[in-house]
């Protein structure tokens, strides 16, 4: 399986964006899909994740796990995340990744088997 992230752009504090992760291959639905971001110069952050089949999801601790939404289309082997209220600390590179062991959620970078390219979301105020 291979991922690719897109959706990114400009955006304006306040607004909003929805992030895509399309999965090329037929076993997409054997992986769990995350979320990442890392802003220059900061370590790379968990921001949501979604199980198998889409039944759960999780979200990172920090401010933003509360203004995005992740879910997740088997039949289109996408995941997305909609993030709103958006700022401009959340300028950084999104990255979709995911992994096929068992347990739900990981929430570390390390735990994630196959991972997209990244799209970049620039925030203005």
């Amino acid at each position: 399986v291979q991922l690719q992230a897109s959706g990114g752009g400009f955006g304006q504090a306040g607004g909003s964006l929805r992030l895509s992760c399309t999965a090329s291959g037929d076993t997409f639905r054997d992986y769990a899909i995350g979320w990442f971001r890392q802003a220059p110069g900061k370590e790379r952050e968990f921001v949501a994740c979604v199980s198998w089949r889409g039944g759960a999801t999780a979200y990172g601790d920090s401010e933003v796990g509360r203004r995005v939404s992740i879910s997740r289309d088997n039949t289109k082997n996408t995941v997305y995340l909609q993030m709103n209220g958006l700022r401009s600390e959340d300028t950084a590179v999104y990255y979709c990744a995911g992994y096929s062991s068992s347990g739900f959620p990981h929430r570390l970078a390390s735990e994630y088997d196959i991972w997209g390219q990244g799209t970049l979301v620039t925030v203005s105020s």
